[in-house]
């Protein structure tokens, strides 16, 4: 896809989401049914993703671990987002690949330490670029993709999230 391309593409939403900004506001959904032992069959509706224990808390290491899908969500929309942006802006990613990291302290999730806090400690995004753009180019690249990804922004803002047990129903 081009630049043109994408614009033709997202120039009418744009608009219609100027002209009407209650039609931008869509609720994305994830569902998933609790399996055997301490599982969690999630829909990512393309597959099924089986959630399991990290093997550093107990899991056989079989299952995906909700933190490595995280991060596996971070590269996703990163890189898509990368990708949309550089097309965007005119800049020829030759080749490209996307790399999360990030550190915990098994500590607090296990409750051994109620001073070790739980979740990721520190986040690290990588990008290596095969480009011809320049370096003032590349940095721009990098701001527009932090500022515009979804996943990364939901992270870095702390979003609020509301939980509830809905007793005896299915969830839909």
């Amino acid at each position: 896809m081009n630049s043109e391309e994408l614009k033709k593409i997202q120039t009418p939403l744009k608009d219609k989401y100027r002209e009407a900004p209650d039609s931008a506001v869509y609720t994305l959904k994830a569902k998933g049914k609790l399996g055997e032992g301490i599982s969690c069959k999630v829909e990512t509706g393309k597959v099924l993703a089986d959630a399991g224990l990290h093997p550093a808390t107990g899991g056989n290491g079989m299952l995906a671990c909700s933190g490595d899908l995280l991060l596996e969500a971070l590269v996703a929309c990163a890189g898509v987002t990368l990708g949309a942006v550089a097309t965007s802006i005119g800049i020829n990613i030759k080749e490209g690949f996307v790399r999360a990291e990030g550190d915990l302290d098994f500590r607090g999730t296990l409750g051994v330490s109620k001073e070790i806090p739980v979740g990721f400690k520190d986040i690290r995004l990588f990008f290596d670029l095969n480009s011809d753009a320049d370096e003032e180019k590349i940095q721009a690249l990098l701001k527009l993709t932090e500022r515009y990804c979804v996943v990364y922004q939901t992270i870095v803002s702390g979003t609020k999230i509301d939980t509830k047990i809905v007793n005896g129903s299915v969830l839909v």
